[in-house]
Order: C-alpha cells, then structure tokens, then sequence
C-alpha cells in the first residue's frame, strides 16, 4: 500500500510536480524564445518572461495551433487542501500577450495538455489528497475524471483518442499504459524519471532511470502501440551526467535537453548529443522544463528568475 509519507517522499525528488504545493516550490517563471535554424544547426533568441508571477510558474504546453501556451501558475493568497496559494491552469496568448486564468477551483491543477478530442486534461490534486487524471472544456468549465480508479497520477501524455501513457506514483514510479474506455492500465515499465512526452510521428517518450550514483544511467525510450500492444525501443541516453532530464521534441524530431545550463540537441541516427544554446547566458538558470510550438519556431523554457 502507498502511503501519503511515500508520495510525498517521491514528489520531493522531482523537480516542481503535482502536490509540491505543500512544499512550497521555488519561485519559476515561464520564458519564450524564437527557436531557428541556421546553417542546420538550432539557435535560441533572447527569452522573454511571460509568466511574470512572483510565485511558481511552470509546466508550459503549446496549444496544437500554437497561438496560446498553457501552464500551472500559483497566484493569489487561497489556500486549499493542497497548498498556499493553490494552483490553477492558465493561458498565455501570442497574439494579445495576454494571461488568462483557464481554471479557478478549490482543487490544484498541474501539467495542461490538450486532450485529442479539444479538451484540457490536467493533473488533478483533489480535497483528499488524491491525484487523479481530470478534463475540462478549453474554458476550464465541466470538469469530469478521465480514469477514475488510477492514483496516483504524477505525469501524463495522449498516444490515441482512448490510450495514455501515465507517470504514476509509487515506489518506485511507473509507466503505465491506460485505456479510457475500460478504465484500466497494464505497467510497461519501472523506475522511470518524470518526463512523458508525445512524440511528433506519433507514440511517447519516457525515461528509464538504472543504477545509482556515479553508475546512474537515464535512458530515453520510445512507446507505440501496434496491433493494440505497446512496444518499446531505446532511443538514446541522456546528456552525460544529468540525473534528471528535461526534455522536449521538436516537430521535426530533434529532441531537446536542458542540462547544466546549457540546451543539447539528439537526431535520429546520432550518438552525441550537440550543444545548442549557453541557457545561462540568455540568463536563465535551473532550467526545470521545456516545450516547443508545433511549428517549432519557439521553445518554452522554466527557469529560476534572476
């Protein structure tokens, strides 16, 4: 049985999770910055702060259109059952500059994404403490569970209209592939890290965490779902040295990683990872997240605020 000490113990160690609320995460904000290519190689343009909230800011996720960016915000001074202040779902929009609060309940929501069918899924921390997978309508109303009975939920990515693939809590954290039609989920894999994303030509990355450490390994793995099975295949390992790894793809295929201040780029077909960008150059420092636009023309990135 998973204790709520257990949880708890599990969300310390990552890096501004759902139910951090109660450990007052450290102040983050959101940057934005044109993403180009150049002579075949990525450059990063000057970060602009988006979020501009004094609290925790993180999470971000393009809207498929790419005209507005969800993410998790803490502001205010409410306090409810997962923390002060709670957290809701808001949006930045490109064209306007705006920010708009998307979700305002008594509960904590976390890590936005854009369900297939148009909708906004999101972690939910509910009254009791439970984190379970939720969506609303794009204006944050009707909200309804999506699985019921799989707790707790940490992470979350869309493969197909009906299957995810889920971070859920434990120890140690799984992968868990979940049908939401039937409601059930069947473990695919064991001691992975936080980072669940979607990839462009369809199926998800997660990472395999091994060892412990200097002798730690981070694998970054890829899911398809064939035949209505899930397979899996290695795709590389993480940038030497990192024991965590924030990642995102672009839609081209590159994948991204953050890492001792600086941006790495892997391709298909590689071995290395290339170095992109000198983050804390662009002044931003311990870098948590990253996202890139559908058009991959910008980059989302979290960071600590100067």
């Amino acid at each position: 049985m998973i204790t709520l000490f257990a949880i708890l113990s599990t969300l310390a160690m990552l890096s501004a999770g759902p139910g951090e609320a109660r450990r007052q995460p450290p102040a983050t904000d959101i940057f934005i910055a044109d993403l180009t290519t150049a002579d075949g190689r990525l450059r990063v343009g000057k970060p602009e702060n988006i979020s501009n909230s004094p609290g925790y800011d993180n999470q971000p996720f393009f809207t498929p259109d790419g005209r507005a960016l969800l993410f998790t915000s803490a502001r205010g001074t409410v306090e409810s059952a997962c923390g002060k202040p709670q957290t809701d779902i808001y949006r930045y929009d490109f064209e306007s500059r705006a920010v708009t609060q998307i979700t305002e309940t008594p509960e904590c929501e976390y890590s936005p994404t854009v369900t297939p069918g148009g909708r906004i899924s999101v972690i939910r921390v509910e009254a009791d403490g439970a984190q379970r997978l939720w969506q609303f309508t794009p204006d944050g109303r009707n909200p309804s569970l999506v699985l019921t009975d799989i707790k707790p939920v940490g992470y979350h990515a869309w493969l197909d209209e009906d299957t995810l693939a889920l971070f859920v809590l434990g120890q140690p954290a799984t992968l868990q592939i979940a049908d939401t039609t039937s409601g059930k989920s069947e473990i695919l894999a064991r001691n992975i890290g936080q980072s669940i994303l979607r990839m462009p030509k369809g199926g998800v990355s997660f990472v395999q965490q091994a060892g412990e450490g200097a002798a730690r390994t981070l694998t970054i793995t890829a899911v398809t779902v064939e035949n209505g099975k899930p397979a899996t295949r290695v795709l590389t390992t993480a940038v030497p040295g990192a024991t965590q790894a924030h990642l995102a793809w672009t839609p081209e295929g590159t994948l991204l990683m953050a890492h001792a201040g600086s941006l790495h780029a892997w391709r298909s077909g590689t071995v290395k990872w290339e170095p992109v960008a000198d983050l804390s150059a662009l002044g931003l420092r311990n870098v948590t997240r990253l996202a890139v636009a559908p058009d991959g023309n910008r980059i989302a990135i979290v960071a600590q605020p100067q």
